[in-house]
């Protein structure tokens, strides 16, 4: 068996979910859990799919989203994982709904940082062991840092 790392590629502003589900419908019960729960928000999904003809099955609503997808599930191959890119929105806006999904079987990141995916590979496939994401703490916040969050929080929306 082999372990290797697999950068995520996507532009700065996007953000990613990146899990496991476990059925071909996934892509099509995804889309929908993100078209009903954010109508606005653009995304692709590609989904890696572990038996039969194991294409790369891929859907969205906006064709750069859907080519970081499949580029990205095409890097990985990993069985049943799947990933979605998310413009016009963030993970926390859907993630509940993708969660819900009863194909869904876990979330192993949701970021707009800069990550790796840790891989195992065998001579029948591959498998995601975890993700690297982002870079390392570099210690505890301070009173200061707590104010920059609250306000941070304020600024995006997301407390009053």
């Amino acid at each position: 068996m082999n372990i290797k790392t697999i950068k995520i590629k996507k532009p700065e502003d996007v953000n990613f979910i990146l899990g496991q589900a476990h059925f071909i419908k996934t892509v099509e019960d995804l889309y929908e859990a993100i078209k009903n729960t954010a109508p606005l928000m653009k995304f692709g999904i590609a989904f890696c799919e572990a038996s039969g003809p194991a294409l790369i099955r891929y859907d969205g609503n906006d064709d750069e989203m859907i080519e970081l997808a499949k580029e990205n599930a095409l890097n990985l191959r990993c069985g049943h994982s799947f990933i979605i890119f998310i413009r016009d929105g963030f993970p926390i806006n859907i993630l509940n709904a993708i969660k819900n999904v009863p194909e869904v079987c876990g979330i192993f990141c949701a970021s707009s940082n800069d990550a790796e995916v840790i891989v195992m590979e065998n001579e029948t496939g591959c498998g995601i062991i975890g993700v690297i994401d982002g870079i390392r703490s570099k210690g505890i916040e301070q009173e200061e840092d707590k104010i920059k969050r609250r306000d941070f929080l304020r600024k995006i929306g997301y407390k009053r």
